[in-house]
């Protein structure tokens, strides 16, 4: 089969595309560099330099299918510039839709996100839960999957769109390397490497066992499975939402004290303010992605996830 992968020069679209090579699939990267890196691309897959927005000109029917990842996906960014992200995201695309459309290409799975949700009225999140998105970046990714549905529904797309929880962990060459960071364990890990003074947490009064916020983390090889099984489950017509996660939540301080074990680093945290929209608990239910995708994620330690990221930072810092 051969498959687009935009944004594949991402964090997640990295390891995807690894993936799909590894179970002799044929892939094309598509990524304008904006936030990706080059090498990130996997070895073996193509490359084109390009923006979803132009996918006519490299999309045609001997396409497979699209694994659509290309978005801006900073929260705090989109709050000030929420221009860009209904450009970008949204905007490119229903220009991607349609260039699919055009080809022939009828099989989508979209990297959506438990952003759509906003605050949960409880936990574990199902995806019957309402989609109140609390910044813009939430609000273009809850778009994009309207949009998707309206397609499936008019023009026979078969779709899924997978809602991601908290992504962590690498995969041999793949992994985290965003500018600016502001993921929790790879801004930990700079604390370790002696980048940062210490990591802040943004909140220690909580309702939760040690008062800071509690995040359901999964590791990004599970993720990247359930992508490979989401293109067998995609059925014309439909388009199937599921949540990722592993519907166990770990705390901030569980995440720091993790990282000190495993890095042999002391860590210093900072407490600071709470940040404003930061819920207290958020843990996937994953009952639909087991039940639909056959999907059963096998890397739910947190140590084990904290490891491969420590090994993944270690190795890039080599580079410089």
């Amino acid at each position: 089969m051969k498959y687009l992968v935009t944004g594949g020069a991402g964090y997640v679209g990295s390891v995807v595309a690894q993936h799909l090579l590894e179970a002799g699939h044929e892939v094309t990267v598509l990524d304008n560099l904006s936030t990706g890196f080059r090498a990130g691309v996997p070895v073996g897959a193509a490359f084109v330099e390009g923006d979803i927005r132009d996918a006519a000109k490299w999309l045609d029917s001997s396409y497979d299918g699209v694994l659509h990842f290309a978005a801006s996906s900073q929260v705090g960014e989109s709050v000030v510039k929420p221009e860009k992200y209904w450009d970008n995201n949204v905007a490119g695309s229903m220009a991607l839709l349609g260039a699919m459309r055009e080809a022939g290409v009828r099989k989508l799975v979209f990297s959506s996100t438990a952003a759509t949700y906003g605050e949960p009225e409880q936990v574990p999140i199902l995806e019957t839960a309402p989609t109140r998105p609390t910044n813009p970046y939430g609000a273009s990714k809850l778009a994009v999957d309207h949009m998707i549905t309206s397609e499936a529904n008019a023009h026979g797309l078969a779709a899924v769109s997978l809602r991601y929880f908290n992504v962590a962990g690498a995969y041999g060459a793949y992994g985290e390397r965003h500018d600016p960071e502001s993921h929790l364990i790879p801004l930990v890990l700079q604390v370790a490497q002696g980048r940062r003074e210490a990591i802040s947490v943004f909140g220690d009064d909580y309702p939760t066992h040690d008062g800071t916020c509690v995040r359901d983390y999964i590791h990004v090889a599970d993720l990247a499975e359930a992508h490979l099984l989401a293109l067998t489950a995609a059925r014309p017509g439909e388009h199937l939402i599921c949540n990722l996660g592993n519907g166990n939540g770990f705390s901030v301080r569980q995440v720091i004290e993790t990282a000190r074990e495993v890095t042999g680093h002391p860590i210093p945290e900072v407490v600071a303010p709470r940040r404003g929209g930061d819920p207290a608990v958020l843990v996937a239910s994953a009952d639909t992605a087991r039940e639909k995708l056959g999907w059963n994620p096998t890397r739910a330690d947190l140590a084990g996830i904290v490891t491969d990221a420590w090994e993944f930072t270690q190795s890039i810092a080599k580079e410089h």
